[in-house]
Formats: C-alpha cells, sequence, structure tokens
C-alpha cells in the first residue's frame, strides 16, 4: 500500500476519495485551505491527518503519490512544489478510474442540479436490495454516516460532475468514469468561470454520452430539450426517459413516469408520488423528501436500479426511511419556534425548487432567506438576472454581500418580491436575522460553501 497525499482534501469530491484511498489500506494525509465539516468531521474520524494551508511543508516527504483537486491552479505554492521536485501526481477522477472502477457496474449521475442526492437515494436504493454498493457522493449521507465507501457488490455508483477534472486535465470530471448506466438528470448553464455556454457543457455531457456501453442503459430528463439536444448528436445506447405526469397526461407519455398524490391529508408537495413504468404503476412512494425537484431525483434512481436488475416495487417501500444527505434542507434544530435550515444552493434553479418544496410543506407560514453567493458562478454574476425570480417563494432574504463581491446585490435585492436586506459579514447577517425573525418562522441559510459556520451560530444565538 502506498502514502498519499490529496490537496484539495476538504472538497466533497477529494474527501470521498481520501476515505476510500484509506478503506482500501493507503496512508492519506492531506491539506486544504478551508477545512469546514461535515466533510472535515468525516476526514478526522477515519483518522486522515488534516493540515490547514497549501504549504509545500504540509506535504510529507515520504509519499508516494500526489492527488490534485481541481480547485488548484498553477502559481498555489504547493502545486508548484511538486511540479518543481518532480512528484507523481494524478486527478482525483483519474484515481478513482484507476484504483477503485476496474471490475465494477458504475453508475453514474449526472446533471446540474440533484446529483448528490439522487446519487444517494441510488445507493440507498441499491443497499436496500441487498447489492451492498459502493459510492462516492459530494456530501454526507445521513443513512451511511460517510459521503464514500468501497462495498462489496458488483455496483458503483458516483455522482458525475461536469467540472473541470484539475489544471492539467480540463476535461469534465465525468469522463474518466466510463459508467454501464448514467442518469442525466438535467443540463442547465453553470461554472461559468470554465464554460462560455451551454453548448460547451452540452460538448461535455456528450462525451460521457460516449462512454456508456450499447449494454448499458441512459436514464434521462423527459422534460428537458437540451438533454434532447446532447442525444441528437449521437447516441449509441438504449434511453429510457422519465418525468413529471402532470394533469391531462396520459400514464404512458414517458418509460419512467411519477404522478403525484395528493388528498386524504396528503399535500402535493413531493412527498406522495405514484410510479409508472411504460404506463403501468409499481408503487406510491411515501417519504420525507420534499419538491418536484426530488420527486424527480427519486424517479431517476429507481429507473437506474431496474437497469442493473433491481425490481422498483421491491425497494419503493424503503423510501419511507430515506434520510438523505446532510445540507441538503437539512433541519438543524429549531428553538423559540423558529426552524432553522441548512441547504447547499448554488444555483438559481436548485433555490427556486427547494424553496417551491418547503412552501408546500408549510403552507402560510414565513420562509425567510439567509444567502451566500459562494459559488463561482455566483460570484461572477452569471446568475444575477435569475436570482431575484428564484427567490419569489421566501417572504424576506437577508443576503451576505462581502466587500469583495464583484457585482451589485443590492440591484438584486431590490428586485426581491418579499422584504430585502443585505449584510456585510456574517456577523451582521446573524444580527439582523435575529432581528427579523419570529416565532412560526422558517430560516433556510443557502450557500455551497462553509457560510462561517452562520447556520448553526444563528440557532445558537435563539437557543
Amino acid at each position: 500500500m502506498s502514502k498519499l497525499h490529496i490537496l484539495g482534501i476538504c472538497g466533497t469530491f477529494m474527501g470521498g476519495v481520501a476515505a476510500l484511498a484509506r478503506e482500501q489500506g493507503h496512508t492519506v494525509e492531506g491539506c486544504d485551505q478551508s477545512v469546514y465539516p461535515p466533510m472535515s468531521t468525516q476526514l478526522e474520524n477515519l483518522g486522515i491527518a488534516l493540515r490547514q494551508g497549501y504549504r509545500p511543508e504540509n506535504i510529507s516527504a515520504d509519499c508516494d503519490e500526489i492527488v490534485i483537486g481541481n480547485a488548484l491552479s498553477r502559481g498555489n505554492p504547493a502545486v508548484e512544489y511538486v511540479l518543481d521536485r518532480g512528484l507523481h501526481y494524478t486527478s482525483g477522477a483519474a484515481w478513482l478510474r484507476e484504483y477503485v472502477l476496474p471490475g465494477r457496474d458504475t453508475l453514474a449521475v449526472a446533471g446540474t442540479h440533484g446529483k448528490t442526492t439522487t446519487t444517494t437515494i441510488l445507493s440507498f436504493l441499491l443497499d436496500r436490495a441487498g447489492r451492498d454498493p459502493g459510492f462516492l457522493i459530494g456530501g454526507v449521507a445521513e443513512d451511511f454516516g460517510v459521503s464514500a465507501r468501497l462495498g462489496t457488490g458488483r455496483e458503483f455508483v458516483v455522482e458525475a460532475d461536469e467540472y473541470d477534472t484539475a489544471f492539467f486535465d480540463k476535461r469534465s470530471k465525468f469522463v474518466h468514469y466510463r459508467p454501464l448506466v448514467a442518469i442525466l438528470n438535467n443540463l442547465e448553464y453553470d461554472h461559468a468561470d470554465i464554460f462560455p455556454d451551454v453548448a460547451a457543457i452540452q460538448r461535455q455531457f456528450h462525451h460521457l454520452v460516449r462512454t456508456v456501453p450499447g449494454r448499458g442503459r441512459l436514464i434521462v430528463n423527459g422534460e428537458d430539450a437540451r438533454l434532447d439536444e446532447v442525444l441528437a448528436m449521437g447516441c449509441w445506447t438504449p434511453v429510457e426517459r422519465f418525468g413529471l405526469l402532470r394533469e391531462g397526461m396520459a400514464d404512458d407519455a414517458f418509460h419512467w413516469g411519477a404522478r403525484l398524490i395528493h388528498g386524504d391529508g396528503a399535500a402535493a408537495d413531493g412527498s406522495a408520488f405514484a410510479v409508472f413504468r411504460a404506463g403501468v404503476h409499481v408503487g406510491d412512494v411515501r417519504w420525507p423528501m420534499l419538491g418536484l425537484h426530488n420527486v424527480l431525483n427519486g424517479l431517476a434512481a429507481l429507473a437506474a436500479c431496474n437497469a442493473v436488475g433491481v425490481e422498483p416495487a421491491m425497494v419503493i417501500p424503503a423510501l419511507a426511511e430515506f434520510r438523505s444527505v446532510k445540507r441538503r434542507l437539512e433541519v438543524l434544530g429549531a428553538a423559540h419556534g423558529i426552524t432553522v435550515y441548512d441547504d447547499f444552493a448554488h444555483h438559481p434553479t436548485a433555490i427556486r425548487t427547494t424553496l417551491e418544496g418547503l412552501r408546500a410543506k408549510v403552507g402560510a407560514a414565513r420562509i425567510v432567506v439567509a444567502m451566500e453567493p459562494r459559488s463561482n458562478s455566483m460570484r461572477l454574476g452569471a446568475h444575477a438576472d435569475a436570482l431575484a425570480p428564484s427567490l419569489d417563494v421566501a417572504d424576506a432574504v437577508v443576503f451576505l454581500h462581502r466587500p469583495e463581491l464583484s457585482w451589485d446585490a443590492a440591484k438584486v435585492m431590490a428586485r426581491v418580491r418579499g422584504e430585502s436586506r443585505t449584510a456585510p459579514t456574517s456577523d451582521s447577517l446573524i444580527a439582523t436575522l435575529r432581528a427579523l425573525t419570529r416565532d412560526g418562522d422558517h430560516v433556510v441559510f443557502m450557500s455551497n460553501g462553509g457560510f462561517d459556520g452562520a447556520p448553526r451560530r444563528f440557532l445558537a444565538a435563539l437557543e
């Protein structure tokens, strides 16, 4: 076994790579610029040494291989040290392909939204079917307590990201995985720092399609025109489309369809839906998840299970116990009648669908959003025009407008339907929230970064 040093180890993907390497018996250490839960907690529990900052001295002299995350670029002190010393290095995606995926049936979950949740649902269903799958999820799955494991079964489920692989490999990470089954959940413009337009992202998705064998399966969102355009570039694999069966649509409108169940005490909030395969009813899902986006996530996972021989009717009942993944509208707690959530938000579409699901659940209760523009696309202003409409469901919004933000958040917040405020620091944001909120409110913190620990700090301040 070898000794690995992982640069960018606290990223959700690289932290999963670290966990898999540790489980294989390798000695693993790593460093990162920002160390925060839940990934730092998982790594520490695995006995993996974490070091703060990208200083060359943080890399032990006896490391056999350096695994470099895609957040690092030329000019980074640790990267320059690795190159100057001629150390052996690779990317996380390439390491996964070389050391974990050979001999496995890989199921890859791709899409602008829902990758983490869908990967978690699929892993959970295969596990409940007795398959003991391996998985790498971009977050810590509540039902497993970890973001990655090897498993003993034939299947390995991987969250397949379209973001680039590393500074030395600008292909999307997912082209490394060569899956037997690929879910294409949706496709929108994102990652403005590396993709000039949506067509560039579509080309990368088609590279993924090219790697899926003829004996495999493509599970594709049947309502997404951009994915249809991807398949029109060429497709050599059987395709099964999934979608939501709205009023007036036939049960066989998609190969896999979901029809919301409401009435008899059930709200049309996505917590209950009927599943149809080729027009035939195969079961009813009743689970703790909310939102139409999660209905589609669950439907895609059931279709992927079927593609590897798991009968959906057998595993549908297990979804009643599914607990999702940390930071996906995760309830942190409640104090003085105020419920606090932590949500991993990075795109206006995800923000809107998440809030719509919560609104369907809580009815007329006030929803207050605290937002940090953390993703590269958010910070570059690529989603600025769509941000205010995505928050229409909220009654109030407090926006973390750090001084280094390159666009005018105040102008965007002025277009928010409900009450809106900006705050220059997380401390002032928490103070604003304390003055703004009242008994019965639902406060949702939305960020795909650490948010300076603001969600838990706010809850502690309430308590």
